[in-house]
């Protein structure tokens, strides 16, 4: 269609430019008095004047002509151009093609109206431009492009053009979306080793389920059957099969253009077994070393990605000791007789090569001193590949860039340097945010935040948080300065007040204010370790009122807290881990004021990665608190155990000592939390069902043991609070969400049970 349209316009721009040029081939050579231009609406004179190859005064001619109207159509915005020659006049007559006056849509409600506009701009379909038949097909194809992307194979476009005054016309395309085609059947043919199920489930399109509306795992889409293609490719060559082929795709609709079939036809061959691997070639006088990377053993099946990851291993190996072109080659020595393979891993190192220059790229706001800083490979020193990976890993940990990419390029004329080129793409760093949320312990709270994570490029963080929670208010201004030394110490100072009523003040209008400043500093001493150390101050007033628990009537004054951590955690994602392992350590000192008491807290996470799809989670917790001297533990200072994040199934915060209060008549008695804290929890982590592989979206079973204990109490395992549920944790537009249906499998009286609970931002 549209290449039919093109050959109508170069036809007819043909025929004008054969005509025009018949007009000129009989006029001689003469000078020009003036030129003058007939037919112009919308278009400037001086746009035609400065698209002419003559001016005033000049020598005319045939070929001038020639190259004035071939000009003249170039511009796109002439229909017709015509040269007439009168006396010593040259008269430029022009018919200007339409302009688009509105471009409007009918039927759509799949996209949103300006997402196709930006679509049609794209192809230079938009108000205000030149019309012309090509571009408005052009258009009508990228509409049912989009379309076909939502496989809605049934949606069909009708574009009509109306003229209206002023050489303008009006633009409507008018869609009748049809419904949306959908996955009926998938199969696999010519599997033989492994059922058909089996290879489904590798698959990310699927014929749907319940959760098909929210995955849209049944839309067909080529990029992800192009993923699902490769999946299938490396199961097959991660077990050994080495002949493994696709040897076709079909992708059929049915007329009515509302489902698909997928029939994907394969070749397995046989399964091979590795006999033997062999190392030749120059491996530094360290052949013992390299051996330990190898990942593969005789008697395994053939596995394709331990191949992969095995000459990956030698090349950063390699590169380690400065060899940045480093060539590894596994070569599959084949007995198709015996289905045996000997793996042959031929290693050169190359030549050893310096790091010249260290150049930082796409950093338009962010400066270089802030990347360069977290750069542990330096210039004039030998190339060292961990170094550089080290290095790129800081600079993605600093969450500036959406991309950090680090380029190897080698120095023209000089074989022993090469450049290390950083390229990073910038991401917003700033936030102000705006809104409400809801918990089971907080109900209702207004929230508000300004928060810019790269203050003018520095990498220093601003933050003022707002928070009107019923049980939590705050105002808090934060700011850290990740290098406030030269050697990456970081100083953090925070000025804030908080105004807490604990969970259980139901109708309490007490309060307890806390203004106060503090100061941290974080020292890094590895790569992974980092210690803080940090002094606050506060002031604590108590201010009576109805229902105040009688054990806060002393727990006023003036606290000086200076507090000693520790963090490592190398888990692969902070918002949804599937392996890795993450420790805190802190200590508080009461060191002056009213108070004197010593506060540690250790958590432990693990998560044991049982396959792709399926996590293993651990979490312990341990709280100690003693008053020092004559002092007991501040009350203020307790641990709260029950709820999500502790003990799910028992009430936020409800577990441990209780206190009477002030005014009740009727034996009241409400929860404090305690200087002492043992919560442990297990969750078997896995897709939710229908959702495929999507980690935003996952269920979980759990069983939680905890409780909380007075300063004077001992820790009984007998009094341990225990429950088992299932839970699901979503990954939100507006944050991680975390539901949990728990059931008490020990409790005693007087514990407050909640079994459904929810709330957004939690950990176990």
């Amino acid at each position: 269609m549209i290449r039919k349209s093109s050959l109508r316009v170069l036809a007819l721009g043909t025929l004008f430019y054969l005509s025009s040029a018949t007009q000129t081939w009989a006029v001689e050579p003469f000078t020009l008095r003036d030129i003058r231009v007939e037919g112009l609406q919308r278009v400037e004179p001086g746009t035609v004047f400065a698209s002419l190859p003559f001016r005033v005064g000049e020598q005319y001619s045939d070929d001038k002509g020639t190259a004035a109207i071939r000009s003249l159509f170039g511009l796109g915005l002439f229909s017709d151009v015509r040269l007439q020659v009168e006396g010593g006049v040259l008269v430029v007559i022009v018919e200007e093609r339409p302009s688009v006056a509105d471009v409007s849509f009918s039927g759509i409600k799949e996209f949103d109206e300006e997402t196709i506009r930006r679509a049609l701009r794209d192809v230079g379909l938009t108000d205000g431009r030149p019309y012309d038949k090509v571009l408005v097909d052009r258009a009508e194809q990228e509409l049912k492009r989009q379309y076909l992307s939502r496989s809605m194979y049934a949606a069909s476009v009708v574009t009509t053009v109306t003229p209206v005054e002023r050489n303008r016309v009006n633009i409507s395309f008018t869609v009748t979306e049809g419904d949306v085609a959908k996955i009926g059947e998938i199969r696999v043919v010519g599997n033989q080793a492994f059922s058909d199920s089996t290879l489904r489930d590798l698959f990310e399109l699927n014929t749907g389920g319940w959760m098909s509306w929210y995955t849209k795992s049944d839309r067909y889409s080529r990029a992800k059957l192009n993923a699902d293609l490769e999946s299938l490719r490396s199961y097959y060559l991660s077990r050994g099969f080495i002949d493994f082929r696709i040897d076709s795709t079909q992708v059929a609709i049915d007329p009515g253009k509302e489902q698909l079939s997928l029939i994907i036809n394969v070749t397995e061959g046989n399964r091979f077994v590795v006999s033997g691997v062999r190392l030749e070639g120059q491996y530094l006088d360290k052949e013992d070393a390299f051996k330990s990377l190898v990942t593969i053993k005789p008697g395994e099946a053939y596995n394709a990605e331990s191949v992969a990851a095995t000459v990956r291993a030698f090349n950063d190996y390699y590169a380690a000791f400065g060899y940045a072109f480093s060539q590894v080659d596994a070569v599959p020595e084949i007995n198709r007789t015996s289905n045996e393979v000997n793996l042959v891993l031929r290693g050169q190192p190359s030549r050893r090569v310096y790091v010249r220059r260290i150049q930082v790229e796409g950093n338009n706001r962010t400066r270089d001193e802030v990347i360069r800083r977290e750069f542990r490979q330096f210039e004039s020193a030998w190339y060292d590949g961990d170094r550089i990976r080290l290095s790129r890993d800081r600079v993605d940990r600093l969450g500036f860039f959406t991309e950090v990419s680090v380029d190897t390029q080698p120095v023209v004329g000089t074989p022993d340097q090469v450049d290390l080129v950083i390229n990073v793409v910038e991401r917003p760093t700033g936030n102000l945010s705006i809104g409400a949320g809801y918990s089971q312990a907080d109900k209702l709270s207004f929230l508000a935040s300004i928060k810019q994570e790269n203050v003018f490029g520095t990498g220093n963080y601003l933050g003022l948080d707002v928070n009107t929670s019923e049980y939590n208010r705050q105002l808090v201004l934060s700011t850290t300065d990740p290098y406030f030394t030269q050697d990456g110490i970081s100083r953090t100072l925070d000025i804030y007040h908080k105004s807490t009523r604990p969970y259980d003040a139901q109708g309490g209008d007490y309060e307890i204010a806390t203004p106060g400043v503090g100061i941290r500093f974080g020292v890094p001493f590895s790569e992974v370790d980092t210690v803080y150390f940090g002094l606050g101050a506060e002031r604590v007033k108590v201010k009576e009122g109805n229902e105040l628990p009688v054990a806060y009537l002393d727990q006023g004054g003036t606290y000086i807290p200076a507090t000693i951590g520790w963090t490592r955690d190398a888990r692969d994602s902070a918002l949804v881990p599937t392996r890795g392992r993450l420790q805190r350590f802190n200590t508080e000192i009461g060191v002056g004021g009213d108070r004197k008491y010593t506060k540690l807290n250790y958590q432990f996470q693990q998560y044991v990665s049982l396959s792709p799809r399926y996590t293993l989670a651990f979490n312990a917790e341990l709280g100690w608190g003693k008053g020092m001297g004559n002092h007991d533990f501040p009350v203020l200072r307790n641990f709260y155990g029950g709820g999500l994040g502790s003990v799910r199934g028992f009430e936020q915060g409800t577990l441990g000592p209780q206190s009477d209060v002030i005014g009740s008549d009727t034996g009241e008695r409400v929860s404090i939390g305690g200087a002492k804290k043992v919560v442990l929890n297990t969750e078997f982590i896995a897709p939710f069902p229908g959702a495929g592989n999507d980690r935003t979206l996952r269920w979980f079973g759990f069983f939680d043991v905890g409780n909380i204990y007075g300063e004077n109490e001992k820790v009984d395992a007998s009094t341990l609070r225990a429950s088992v549920g299932v839970g699901l944790s979503w990954i939100s537009p507006i944050g991680p969400l975390r539901f949990a249906y728990a059931r008490p499998v020990r409790k005693f009286d007087g514990d407050q049970i909640q079994k459904f609970q929810f709330q957004i931002g939690t950990s176990f």
